[in-house]
């Protein structure tokens, strides 16, 4: 049986490596270029705590379900391909730099405490602690311990060391594809070949960079209303994103957008005024009506489609693999995906 994947960004890859896991090798990965995806511009954040959002309880179950499985798949990556993909387990601070932001994260709080996810309120003075280079105005936060972070960078070049073909051109109509199986796993691209509600929202994103980290968590801060994550690597590099924009696939890096980062990451993080900065970027999040993604079995055309996961691809990766290859293999999978059928949208 051949199986052809459109799509060789980290969703579409992932589900590769689940196949050939299965024993599948008979595999086609088909992206005329991967440097457009969406995972090249993710942070790697892993948070189904602080990357939840209200009304998001249904995708909730996913994203834990998710990461309940990422330890073992880095561990079964790392060990296919021998390429690290920086997969670390610190957690993610919440943190607030004035009083309505305290508010905020408070409400936030209340939030996960009811969602059932792991998270323990913490003082200005102990999230100092933690993280001494915090700015002393900091007034508070909590900590979400079960949050985890990789490289997507790394991950990606890990999952293309996969022995499957990769063949680089578009694909514009599925008919002229003459594998057994057919995945849409190709992002924004989805909506062209499948009429599903996929659009871009953009993202920028900053890379900077210093001799030491200075960070250890991920952190997740709010800064006179403004929302910014600072994601720390060990060789010195940090994160800083990440915008949503409602701009269509305009990939322009503004100035404004980097102020936007940059202003509340200085706030809560002095030290980032001191940094190099490596790279600007923007990229295009594949996102739906509701934000969650569609992974199901189409019958028209006759594919099986696993896009539109907006800001939760990394996430979501290792349990839309699974679902997705356990649909191809056995017809079916264990892993509840009813909520993220197509038909929703009709």
């Amino acid at each position: 049986m051949s199986i052809g994947i459109v799509g060789g960004g980290i969703i579409g890859l992932s589900i590769a490596f689940e196949l050939v896991e299965r024993g599948r090798t008979d595999i086609t990965v088909y992206d005329r270029d991967p440097t457009q995806g969406a995972g090249l511009v993710a942070a790697g954040m892993l948070a189904p705590t602080a990357e939840a959002g209200f009304g998001e309880e249904v995708l909730q179950d996913l994203m834990s379900e998710s990461m309940r499985r990422w330890p073992s798949f880095a561990e079964r990556v790392e060990a296919r391909t021998g390429t690290p993909i920086a997969y670390r387990t610190d957690g993610t601070l919440l943190v607030a730099l004035t009083a309505d932001d305290q508010a905020e994260v408070d409400r936030l709080i209340g939030f996960y405490h009811r969602a059932g996810r792991p998270i323990e309120p913490l003082s200005g003075r102990a999230l100092r602690e933690l993280e001494p280079l915090l700015a002393p105005r900091v007034r508070g936060g909590a900590r979400a311990p079960g949050d985890h972070q990789v490289d997507p960078r790394r991950l990606l070049r890990a999952l293309r060391m996969l022995p499957v073909r990769f063949e680089a051109r578009d694909v514009v109509d599925l008919s002229t594809l003459q594998d057994d199986v057919i995945i849409v796993a190709n992002g924004i691209g989805a909506a062209a070949l499948t009429g599903l509600p996929v659009r871009p929202v953009k993202g920028q994103l900053l890379r900077l960079r210093g001799a030491e980290p200075l960070l250890r968590h991920v952190v997740r801060g709010i800064a006179a209303g403004r929302d910014v994550y600072l994601v720390p690597r060990a060789d010195g590099e940090l994160i800083v994103g990440a915008t949503e924009e409602e701009r269509g696939a305009d990939r322009t890096v503004t100035a404004g957008g980097l102020l936007d980062l940059l202003r509340p990451a200085a706030d809560l993080l002095p030290g980032v005024a001191e940094l190099v900065l490596s790279e600007t970027l923007a990229g295009l999040r594949p996102s739906t009506p509701d934000n969650a993604p569609v992974i199901d079995r189409l019958e028209s055309p006759p594919v099986i489609v696993a896009a539109g996961h907006h800001r939760n691809g990394v996430l979501l990766a290792p349990a839309t693999a699974a679902a997705v290859a356990e649909t191809v293999i056995d017809g079916a999978t264990n892993i509840d995906i009813t909520a993220f059928r197509a038909g929703r949208f009709t």
